[in-house]
């Protein structure tokens, strides 16, 4: 078996790529379908993109490292790609996309642009043995008990991070960048819950509130979800990709206009019972698990507006400090990954090793939540699949 490149990995990145790549591509997984991650994504509608999408809202060591692909192939060149193919799709907030119907019509989308290149499509299929021999690499093929040789002049590593192991994550392209000397940042689980070790909210699981949320980096508007185990929801999940261990989280959970309806309130419905009456902003069950941190006690007229300001105060400066997240069993992605020190941004290639590209989640790019990791795959795919046609028609100009 000989191809002119070998894609290891059949998520976004690698579908992508293997969508626009010329010449005898072959597409190996080990899982049972390509896109598994877009299937399950958005709740099986896949957020496929983000309006917004910009390099402020990826973190990588190097924050110009995705700048160059970002450009190349923007969120509105994945839009049209959609609306070319007839996939309906909506906004929901914050810029994010979904399709109106499936996320099985982006994977239906994608493999038939492969059908059309003709990409050998391997599901159910192990590789081992990667080597380089001058100008190929040499692997080995295992599906249902046999084995079979296949090279390939050009290697794409698109085989993504830690997250999800149940759905066979690995840190496969983390042990090929080693074996080929690239090194690979610390990476840990993003996109996450927050965990504490007490339970300490197990009695108001599944209450939600809006919240501001910061965990040293910017600060996060969106649904706060209490838990058994901790903290989820949008806003924790995206401030838990800036989070590291024994750091603290602070909540603003404070509507903007609290302070000045409660002085409101206090005129009309001074003698009702103060809990009673920050239950028009809070959650009930919230304001109940308050009670016990904070002294919620008396009437709403006993309150002083300085008393009103100080627990107001407290409100948005709500420290906790988690004692760990859900880990990589419910980690949406992994942060950090292969150092983009040793890639070409331009063109994902190692830069010290010939022929080889790393795509994807497997990079040292990490974006927000809300369809900011799709858009990274689907450009860092294509600025492969560009770099690669480039490189193939240039050889076969020389010959």
């Amino acid at each position: 078996m000989e191809f002119d490149t070998a894609i290891i990995g059949a998520g976004a990145a690698g579908m992508m790529c293997a969508a626009h790549l010329d010449g005898r591509t072959l597409l190996v997984d080990h899982a049972k379908a390509p896109g598994e991650k877009i299937r399950i994504s958005g709740g099986g509608r896949c957020n496929f993109t983000n309006l917004y999408t910009d390099a402020n809202a990826f973190i990588c060591t190097n924050p110009h490292f995705p700048k160059s692909a970002l450009a190349r192939y923007t969120q509105w060149d994945f839009i049209a790609l959609v609306d070319a193919y007839g996939i309906a799709w909506h906004e929901k907030t914050l810029g994010q996309l979904f399709c109106d119907n499936s996320a099985k019509d982006i994977i239906a989308m994608l493999r038939g642009l492969m059908d059309a290149r003709d990409v050998a499509l391997h599901l159910q299929t192990s590789i081992s043995d990667v080597v380089h021999h001058g100008d190929h690499y040499t692997f080995t093929l295992h599906k249902d008990g046999n084995s079979r040789p296949a090279r390939a002049r050009r290697l794409v590593i698109a085989t993504g991070g830690k997250s999800i192991p149940k759905m066979g994550a690995t840190g496969f392209a983390y042990d090929i960048a080693a074996q080929f000397s690239l090194p690979v940042t610390a990476t840990r689980p993003a996109l996450v819950p927050f965990t504490f070790a007490d339970g300490r909210f197990a009695e108001i699981s599944g209450t939600a509130t809006p919240a501001r949320i910061r965990a040293n980096g910017p600060e996060f508007e969106e649904a706060l979800l209490f838990t058994h185990r901790g903290l989820s929801g949008p806003a924790v999940l995206q401030a838990s990709s800036y989070w590291q261990e024994g750091e603290v989280v602070t909540l603003n959970i404070a509507p903007d206009d609290m302070y000045e309806s409660l002085r409101t309130q206090r005129q009309t419905s001074g003698r009702k019972n103060f809990t009673t009456e920050l239950a028009r902003h809070l959650p009930a069950r919230l304001v109940d698990h308050l009670a016990g941190l904070f002294d919620l006690s008396g009437n709403l007229a006993d309150w002083s507006d300085k008393r009103l300001g100080a627990l107001i105060d407290a409100l948005r400066q709500w420290e906790l400090t988690p004692n760990g997240t859900e880990g990589y069993r419910t980690a949406e992605v992994t942060l950090g990954g292969v150092d983009t020190d040793a890639l070409s941004a331009k063109t994902m290639a190692a830069k010290d090793q010939p022929d080889l590209y790393f795509i994807g989640e497997a990079v040292d790019v990490t974006g927000w939540l809300g369809g900011y990791n799709f858009q990274w795959a689907w450009a860092s795919g294509m600025a492969a699949a560009a770099a690669l046609n480039t490189e193939a028609k240039s050889a076969e100009g020389q010959r």
